[in-house]
């Protein structure tokens, strides 16, 4: 049971660094944008102009706060995407190997395959 929450651990480490990575990328491309509209709209639009320097610092924070976390959500979406379809894989992979050997691949079985196929990957 402890390899398995292990691994659960891992698994929550390597998705945290995915999202946090992603999250300061897209920060920083949803805040350049942000300071080119800015600074765009302050040299075009003479309503714009007249607006304080704390609400355009508001917007900045806005689109900064937007293009984080929809690139935290995302990649995190990729992410878990990419696991389920590995899993999906190895479980496939398991069901058939039972099956080869006149198994049922229910999950306990398919648990002590994926034991029995660890042990033999690190005996090797």
């Amino acid at each position: 049971m402890a390899t398995s929450t292990e691994r659960r651990r891992a698994e929550v480490e390597e998705a945290y660094d995915i999202q946090a990575e992603a999250a300061i990328k897209g920060g920083i491309q949803a805040f350049t944008m942000g300071m080119g509209a800015t600074l765009i709209a302050h040299y075009q639009w003479p309503w714009f102009r007249r607006q304080t320097l704390q609400f355009k610092a508001m917007l900045l924070t806005l689109a900064t706060c937007t293009g984080l976390s929809i690139a935290a959500e995302h990649a995190l979406l990729q992410h878990e995407n990419m696991r389920r379809r590995e899993e999906a894989a190895i479980r496939r992979e398991a069901r058939i190997e039972l099956a080869r050997r006149g198994q049922i691949g229910t999950e306990s079985e398919i648990a002590s395959w994926r034991q029995e196929m660890s042990d033999k990957f690190r005996s090797e």
